[in-house]
Parts: C-alpha cells; structure tokens; sequence
C-alpha cells in the first residue's frame, strides 16, 4: 500500500552556488558516497542537485519534512548495478526513520542543465 509521495523540483544553479560559496555545506548535505560519484561527473552540479530534491521528496513522502534525529548526508542516493537510484539511509537517520513502517522506497530522479527532479514513493 501507498503510504506517502513526495515530488521536489530545484535549480541546479542554487546547489552549485551553495556548494562553491558556502564552505561545508556539501559535505552537511551529501553522503562521502554521493561526492565520490558526483566529483568526476562534467556535469557535476546536475548530479548534486538530482540528488538534494531526492532528500527533499523523501522528507516531503515520509508527510514530516525534515524531522529531528535526521541528517542529509545520512540519506544517500546511489545507483544499483544497473544505474537505478535507490535511497540508502545511514547512522542515526536510519534508526530514527526504521521507526516507520517503510517496507519498501522507490525513487526516479532526472535533470537536465537548469533543473533537477525526484520523485520517491513510499510503500508499507
């Protein structure tokens, strides 16, 4: 059963002027994994920003916004074998959201040079 759905759009501009202006915040956002793929990428800062609305539509699905006991770059998007992205929770985000009943997340990210999308769907 559906138990949340949670859609965030953002300007890929915005997440490449905080990560260059704004010392720490990618590391306060982003995962060691999620800078390790995003890094090399020539388009990098798409990357970042897919993965940012993918956290924002987390929180937006899970129906609390950003709740305490969690933390961004505890959230980590990576891509299975394949490339499909999948939400891998960390530390004390993990054990404040295994609380839930969150069988199964299911995520689709896209971005093009201006925009960054995600979609995350939520199933207990």
């Amino acid at each position: 059963m559906i138990t949340g759905i949670g859609l965030d759009v953002i300007e890929v501009e915005r997440v490449q002027q905080k990560i260059e202006k704004e010392q720490g915040f990618r590391e306060l956002v982003f995962g060691p994994e999620e800078i390790e793929y995003c890094e090399p990428k020539t388009h990098k800062y798409e990357h970042y920003a897919a993965r940012f609305a993918a956290k924002e539509a987390l929180f937006k699905a899970l129906g609390t916004g950003w709740t305490n006991g969690t933390a961004y770059n505890e959230i980590v998007i990576l891509g299975d074998q394949a490339g499909k992205p999948e939400i891998h929770l960390r530390g004390k985000t993990a054990q404040t959201l295994d609380t839930l009943d969150l069988s199964r997340i299911k995520i689709s990210i896209s971005h093009l040079k201006n925009i960054a999308a995600a979609v995350v769907i939520i199933e207990s």
